[in-house]
């Protein structure tokens, strides 16, 4: 009978690499009076635009937190916020740190962590699972994914981080037409998707198509057709002002 041969010990304790973990960044403001939603208040007061703001990261927050196709997350600013009990405390927090909206985006996306990684605002009501998911599924084929605002700029940006983390937020022309055009721009072929067209909340003529879409708990039934399906346009198609469905478009 042949011996037992010794038991290679860094074999046997080896364990299977863990899956990477796709991670949903919620950007968003400690809701203080004055502080949030400026644009909108200067239209419609300093208290309508807060109770929108707070009202909306709830929905927001009980519709796409509990779903375990990935692990969500907040990121705070002011940084002093991080603990504020306005949030389910179950959600993981993190400090946006200093910077312009871009320097902000690129710190979370150059997080050691393996992964892609989604990152969205609070003020997109109609926002849903199923265009997270989208986005995500998206990742698979490219490096980087866009979601389209109607104003011209993005209420979604997911990268997949593999090989390199891109890096598109520089020189971008925020809070105006041409923030999405600036990123595209910036970013690295082999290829980058577009996802679903929603509309963010900036001025009284936006909150007012948001009627019945955001609440405390409650996801509305009716979502205005254009916002009802979860599909995705080519970046030609954005560009050339069609914004239809169809495959995403390598660039």
């Amino acid at each position: 009978m042949r011996d037992a041969r010794p038991l290679n010990k860094a074999k046997a304790s080896r364990k299977p690499a863990a899956p990477f973990q796709r991670r949903l960044i919620v950007m968003l403001k400690i809701p203080i009076l004055g502080r949030v939603k400026t644009r909108l208040a200067r239209q419609v007061g300093a208290v309508a635009a807060t109770a929108f703001y707070r009202h909306t990261s709830a929905a927001v927050l009980g519709r796409l937190a509990r779903d375990r196709r990935w692990e969500t997350s907040l990121a705070v600013t002011p940084d002093r916020g991080v603990c504020n009990g306005v949030w389910p405390r179950s959600i993981k927090r993190q400090a946006q740190g200093g910077g312009d909206l871009g320097a902000r985006m690129q710190r979370i996306m150059a997080h050691p962590s393996p992964g892609p990684v989604i990152i969205i605002g609070t003020d997109i009501p109609a926002v849903r699972a199923c265009h997270i998911a989208a986005a995500f599924r998206l990742l698979g084929s490219v490096r980087a994914v866009l979601g389209p605002a109607r104003d011209g700029g993005y209420w979604l940006v997911g990268m997949r981080r593999c090989p390199r983390v891109e890096r598109p937020f520089q020189n971008v022309r925020w809070s105006s037409e041409h923030a999405l055009a600036d990123t595209l721009a910036k970013l690295q072929p082999p290829h980058v998707a577009l996802t679903s067209v929603l509309g963010d909340v900036d001025n009284a003529h936006d909150l007012s198509l948001t009627n019945g879409l955001h609440g405390r708990r409650t996801l509305p039934i009716a979502i205005p057709a254009a916002d009802a399906t979860c599909k995705t346009s080519t970046v030609d198609e954005w560009l050339c002002g069609t914004r239809t469905a169809g495959r995403p478009q390598r660039v």
